[in-house]
């Protein structure tokens, strides 16, 4: 969801409380559409994020670490130059809206103190950050908006600000119950609500029809005057609503569904809140794994892309290599055919185009019609069949040969598209990219030194509830490393049954014996980070380092294994993020 008037007004509430009269220590652009602020003040340090991308625009105080570009971006230099050092004199929400200004005293290059404010607009594609004077003139802006986007409002150096234009409704904040309609037919009370009152969220909208009546899912027209007026009553009070921030999670498959500032009811048994002291935490978390998500997936679409097209071209070689394997099967009937012509040529006529002979290869002796081209002679037509015969022969060794090597490569491929798939950090993608340019999947990429040596990451690592590193591998090549350099040779390894993933190792240490608890944990690791992460009852593989081997030639992370136990296990995030 994203982030409503109403919970725009408590997070401004707490972000006053929190970093007003803060100083910007730094200044910093992980994202094209995305800014960090580096905090300090006598409450402590802080990092206050703001995002104006289209799919999670927001702002709030967060405790993640992102990486940041080698260069930062103009509109980070602009900032840098003109909000860093600057102290926060006051936060504030613009007309009841989903905008927030942040007022910032600073020094200019004159030593002249200035204000400056930074709008903070959260409104999904349109959302922006916009940088601007003390008389709103627009210094610059993260996203410019010329009039080939808008003909309505542009955001441009030079230009004045202007909040945007106001919807033809009336704000949550200032809400008067008499502008609603609840009677029309066909349509849901929770959406006349929204479409009458701006800045409240399709799920509060839903929940306080929920609370009202006790359900959601009924026609305007059903709805009896007592009811609309409970309705009304509940809007009206929906302010007063005691402050409970909180997480709603899918019971099944435990994933976030939505976010709140107050309690949820309307889910009943197929939901589960996780709550929290303030609005910034609440966001923070909800947004930690969601957006880092959705960046890696924009990441890598590139990658992903050139994986699919490989694994669909070496499909197509597989298909062929195997239509001409089982075409060759048919090198044995040739040969006959040519033993029986060698052994009958007296019978056959130039111009013939077929011939009648006794079979006897056949144990019943049994007649054999054999096709004949009329264009060549008797002799040359046996030389044919055994043409064909030593074709086929020929052809059959060659593509079994190339059908291993081809099965490998799709091996191979699909699980690095597994790896792509869960790679968390642009880092695990620029390590995919180099290996495959080695491999020759893609074009290299040219790199220096520098370059190379902040490609190389380290794997996961956890600690499980007894004690025990655990290690998980993010790419293919460190999948070698772990298995095959890193660990020792009593150390354990876990990979998912026949099913493409990550390399996990449990390393023993002094202590050779390890718990099941922890043999479950670390089982638990290889199914998450494998392609069945979303599925239960994930069987994983585990061994001795010593059982497994490396067959030669084999493509990185490729490795075959014996004399080992099977575990079933159904991954969680829950479960991952208390060994961390």
């Amino acid at each position: 969801m994203a982030l409503d008037t109403i919970t725009i007004k408590y997070l401004t509430d707490e972000l006053n409380t929190l970093i007003c009269d803060a100083r910007i220590e730094k200044v910093y652009q992980p994202e094209n559409d995305e800014i960090m602020l580096s905090l300090k003040s006598l409450k402590g340090t802080f990092k206050l994020v703001i995002s104006a991308n289209a799919s999670h625009p927001r702002i709030h105080l967060t405790s993640t670490q992102k990486q940041n570009p080698d260069k930062a971006p103009l509109f980070c230099m602009l900032l840098r130059k003109h909000l860093q050092g600057g102290r926060i004199i006051g936060i504030n929400q613009i007309d009841n809206e989903r905008i927030i200004r942040i007022d910032i005293d600073s020094y200019d290059e004159l030593g002249d103190k200035t204000t400056k404010h930074l709008f903070c607009e959260i409104m999904g594609r349109h959302s922006n950050i916009i940088l601007t004077r003390s008389d709103l003139g627009v210094i610059d802006s993260i996203k410019h908006i010329d009039f080939s986007v808008s003909s309505v409002r542009q955001i441009l150096p030079g230009l004045t600000y202007q909040t945007p234009p106001p919807q033809n409704k009336t704000p949550i904040l200032s809400f008067d119950t008499g502008s609603i309609d609840l009677t029309k037919q066909g349509q849901l009370p929770d959406k006349a609500i929204m479409n009458s009152v701006s800045g409240i969220s399709p799920l509060l909208a839903r929940e306080l029809v929920y609370r009202a009546i006790g359900k959601n899912n009924i026609d305007c027209s059903e709805l009896d005057n007592l009811q609309r007026e409970k309705i009304s009553c509940e809007l009206n009070s929906i302010l007063s609503y005691p402050l409970k921030p909180c997480i709603i999670y899918d019971v099944k498959s435990n994933k976030s569904i939505d976010f709140s500032p107050y309690d949820i009811c309307q889910y009943g048994d197929l939901a589960y809140e996780k709550y929290f002291n303030n609005i910034n935490s609440m966001l923070d978390e909800f947004y930690k794994n969601r957006d880092s998500a959705e960046r890696m997936k924009q990441k890598s679409t590139d990658l992903i892309h050139i994986l699919n097209t490989s694994i669909e071209r070496v499909s197509k070689k597989l298909a062929l290599l195997k239509k001409t394997v089982k075409d060759a099967e048919k090198k044995d009937e040739y040969k006959i055919k040519g033993d029986l012509l060698s052994t009958n040529i007296y019978k056959i006529q130039n111009g013939d185009s077929s011939v009648t002979l006794e079979n006897y290869y056949d144990e019943a002796l049994g007649e054999i019609t054999i096709t004949l081209n009329p264009m060549l002679s008797p002799s040359q037509n046996v030389q044919r069949y055994y043409k064909l015969y030593q074709k086929a022969k020929t052809a059959e060794i060659e593509a079994a040969k190339q059908l291993e090597n081809a099965m490998s490569d799709l091996d191979y491929l699909e699980s690095t598209l597994v790896l792509t798939q869960n790679a968390q950090s642009e880092s695990d993608l620029n390590e995919i990219r180099l290996e495959l340019g080695e491999l020759g999947y893609m074009k290299k990429r040219l790199q220096n030194k520098k370059q190379k040596q902040k490609a190389i990451s380290k794997p996961h690592h956890y600690i499980s509830s007894d004690g025990f590193d655990i290690y998980v591998g993010k790419n293919n090549t460190q999948n070698d490393t772990l298995t095959l350099r890193f660990a020792n040779s009593q150390d354990m390894w876990f990979h998912t049954k026949k099913i493409h993933g990550s390399h996990t190792i449990i390393k023993l240490g002094v202590n050779k014996e390890i718990p099941p608890s922890t043999i479950k944990e670390a089982a638990g690791l290889a199914a998450y980070y494998s392609k069945a992460r979303e599925s239960s009852n994930v069987p994983v593989d585990y061994t001795q380092i010593k059982n497994v081997k490396k067959p030669n030639g084999a493509k990185p992370g490729m490795v075959i294994y014996d004399y080992y136990n099977t575990v079933y296990v159904t991954p969680s995030v829950g479960e991952l993020e208390k060994l961390n």
